[in-house]
C-alpha cells in the first residue's frame, strides 16, 4: 500500500483515535483532568483527519478551513492539559487563538490563498507547541521521563511547524491545499503521523507517573487528615532520628483529644472527623520545615522534631493547645471541655526504635491526663538525672 496522502490521513485518523480511547479510558480509572484534555486532543485530530479526506471530493471548507481549525483546535486541548498537569494557569489571551483561526475566512480566494492558509495554521500550531514545552520546564523539581518525553516531543513538533511557516512562504513553493500536493504537505503528513505516536506515548509516560505518584501519596497519608499514617511515619522518621545528638535533640510530641468522644456522641461522627480536620490542620501550621506529623489512629497524632529544646516543645504545645481549645469551644458546646493532652519527650541519643519512642510520649501522655489534661507533660531525656518537667 503506497504512503499517499489519503493513506497517511487514513493512519493518523487510526492513531490518533486509538491515543483518545486510551487516555480516556485512563482517566476513567484515576481521574486526572489533563488526561481527559488530552484524549479530547486526540479526539479531535480523528475529526479533524477524516474531514480532511473530504478536501478530495471538492468541500474546500469543510475538507480545509475546517479541518485544519481542528488540528489547531487539538493542539489548544494539548496546551490545557500540559497546563492541568503542571498546575499552570493560562492566560486568556490563548483564547484569542480561536479568533485568529476565524479570521481566515475572510480571505480572497486567489493563488495565495493556500500559502497563506498553511502558513497562519502553522505558526498557531508552534505557538502553542511551544508553549506547552515551556510549561513542563523542572522550575526546580525533577519531572518523569515520560514529561521530559513530552517537552522535547513538542518543542521538536513545534520548530517543525515554525520552519514548514517559513518554508511555506518561499517564492516559487508548490502548495495545492485542495489536492494534497507539494513537499511541504506530504513532509507535514509524514510528521503528523510520527508525531502523534510520539506525544501519545510520551503523555502515556506522564500519566503513568502522574498515577504512580498518586499511588504513593496515598498508601501514606491518612485519608481523613492527609497527614502521614503510621507506616510512612516509621519510613521517613530512621533518617530524622538517626541524625539526634548531643548537639541536636530530637523530640516526640503525642497528642490525644480530651472528651473527644463527646463530640461524636453529641454532633456525630462526621463533626468529629471535622474536629480532627481541623486539628491537623493547626499541626501543619505550627510544625517546623523538616519536622514530621502523622495521625497514628483515632483522635491520637505525632509530631517528631529535629534539632528542639524544651522551649521550643512547650511553645509549640501551648500554641497547639490554645488553638485548638479556641476551636473547640466556638464549634461545640459540651459539657466538659474538649481539650488536648500532649505527652513529649527530648531525647539526644537515638532512640532503639520509633515504637519504644511512641511508648515513651504514651506515658508521658498518661501522666499529663491525669494530672487533669489540657496540658503538656515533657520528660527531658538529656538532663543527666531524666527529671520531668512540667509546663502548663
Amino acid at each position: 500500500m503506497a504512503l499517499d496522502p489519503p493513506t497517511m490521513l487514513a493512519i493518523s485518523t487510526a492513531l490518533a483515535a486509538a491515543a483518545a480511547l486510551y487516555l480516556a479510558v485512563e482517566w476513567r480509572s484515576i481521574r486526572e483532568s489533563s488526561l481527559l484534555i488530552w484524549s479530547a486532543g486526540f479526539a479531535t485530530i480523528t475529526v479533524g483527519s477524516t474531514l480532511a479526506l473530504l478536501r478530495m471530493s471538492g468541500l474546500l471548507l469543510i475538507g480545509i478551513w475546517f479541518a485544519n481549525g481542528l488540528l489547531v483546535m487539538a493542539h489548544w486541548f494539548f496546551l490545557l492539559g500540559v497546563a492541568r498537569f503542571t498546575q499552570a494557569r493560562l492566560s486568556r489571551a490563548w483564547y484569542l487563538i480561536f479568533v485568529a483561526w476565524l479570521a481566515l475566512l475572510l480571505l480572497p480566494d486567489e493563488p495565495s490563498w493556500s500559502k497563506i492558509m498553511l502558513l497562519a495554521n502553522s505558526l498557531l500550531i508552534a505557538l502553542l507547541s511551544f508553549r506547552a514545552s515551556l510549561l513542563l520546564r523542572p522550575h526546580g523539581k525533577s519531572l518523569s521521563v515520560g514529561a521530559v518525553q513530552l517537552r522535547y516531543v513538542l518543542l521538536v513538533h513545534g520548530l517543525f511547524y515554525l520552519v514548514k511557516a517559513i518554508t511555506a512562504v518561499v517564492p516559487g513553493t508548490l502548495i495545492d491545499l485542495a489536492s494534497l500536493r507539494g513537499e511541504i504537505i506530504q513532509i507535514s503528513l509524514v510528521e503528523g503521523v510520527m508525531a502523534i505516536m510520539l506525544i501519545a506515548l510520551s503523555m502515556t509516560g506522564t500519566e503513568r507517573y502522574q498515577r504512580e505518584r498518586r499511588i504513593a501519596h496515598l498508601a501514606e497519608r491518612d485519608p481523613l487528615t492527609a497527614l502521614y499514617n503510621r507506616r510512612a511515619l516509621e519510613q521517613r522518621a530512621v533518617r530524622l532520628l538517626g541524625e539526634v545528638s548531643t548537639a541536636r535533640p530530637g523530640a516526640l510530641l503525642l497528642i490525644d483529644i480530651d472528651n473527644f468522644k463527646l463530640v461524636n456522641d453529641l454532633y456525630g461522627h462526621t463533626a468529629g472527623d471535622r474536629l480532627l480536620v481541623a486539628l491537623s490542620e493547626m499541626i501543619r501550621s505550627v510544625v517546623p520545615e523538616g519536622a514530621l506529623a502523622a495521625r497514628l489512629g483515632g483522635d491520637e497524632f505525632v509530631i517528631l522534631l529535629s534539632h528542639a529544646s524544651s522551649e521550643r516543645i512547650v511553645a509549640l504545645g501551648n500554641a497547639l493547645r490554645d488553638q485548638f481549645h479556641g476551636t473547640a469551644s466556638q464549634t461545640f458546646a459540651t459539657p466538659e471541655a474538649v481539650t488536648l493532652s500532649i505527652g513529649a519527650n527530648l531525647f539526644d541519643q537515638p532512640p532503639a526504635s520509633l515504637a519504644a519512642l511512641i511508648e515513651q510520649g504514651d506515658v508521658a501522655l498518661y501522666e499529663s491526663k491525669r494530672g487533669g489534661r489540657n496540658r503538656i507533660r515533657l520528660v527531658d531525656g538529656t538532663l543527666a538525672r531524666g527529671e520531668a518537667l512540667r509546663a502548663r
